[in-house]
């Protein structure tokens, strides 16, 4: 293999076993051995296991984000729509057989210090999601998009932690209606005049705020 394609499968192993058995139980060992490299290999690519571990959450970051966009834009059309089809997708992952809870609420609660550049790593992903939360509300013309995405990164949390213990998706169908019911109840913006861009809705830039 090529050395870039050697970095993507060792971030690929990394992250099938951090899911299956936590960061700190995945030794570098059992790492080398699934992914049949050689030590060496493995340090020529990242100097030290958190070093592996950030690229890891950093790659399923930029993974999963995508997949949720491009899955909510096949879904449906109009914003509105597009922030409840995020719950279509939540629960499509909590339904796949391989998932075991957030791997970034599991890192966070593994490097629990807000300086670990793991709990860091961690923390951007749940930040970049709000954001895509808020620039979906902004579309979605709500007045105040980012108490509107506040409340949905909630349900998305909530649904997530507690599809964790069922292993079902019930709890992502329960935080998908009382979205609905929330959304019901929010003030919208009316409509664009004619002759004003669609393109001209701003994007909303990560929160400060944290959302581990």
């Amino acid at each position: 293999m090529r050395r870039s394609e050697i970095r993507g499968h060792l971030l690929d192993t990394a992250l099938r076993l951090f899911n299956l058995h936590g960061y700190q139980a995945t030794g570098i060992d059992l790492l080398i051995a699934e992914a049949g490299v050689a030590k060496t290999t493995l340090y020529r690519h990242f100097e030290t296991k958190e070093e592996l571990i950030r690229a890891a959450l950093e790659r399923r970051d930029e993974e999963s984000r995508a997949e949720m966009r491009i899955f909510v834009e096949r879904r449906a059309d109009d914003p509105y729509e597009r922030l409840l089809a995020t719950f279509d997708f939540l629960e499509a992952s909590v339904r796949d057989k391989q998932f075991r809870g957030c791997i970034f609420m599991s890192a966070a609660g593994e490097h629990k210090e807000a300086v670990d550049p793991v709990f860091r790593a961690a923390l951007m992903h749940k930040r970049l999601v709000l954001a895509y939360f808020e620039e979906l509300a902004h579309a979605a013309r709500f007045a105040e998009p980012k108490r509107v995405a506040d409340a949905i990164n909630l349900l998305h949390e909530g649904a997530t932690a507690v599809a964790q213990m069922t292993r079902t998706g019930e709890p992502v169908r329960q935080s998908k209606r009382m979205a609905e019911n929330l959304l019901a109840q929010e003030v919208r913006a009316p409509s664009e005049p004619p002759g004003r861009s669609a393109g001209t809705v701003p994007h909303a830039k990560p929160s400060n705020a944290g959302t581990a």
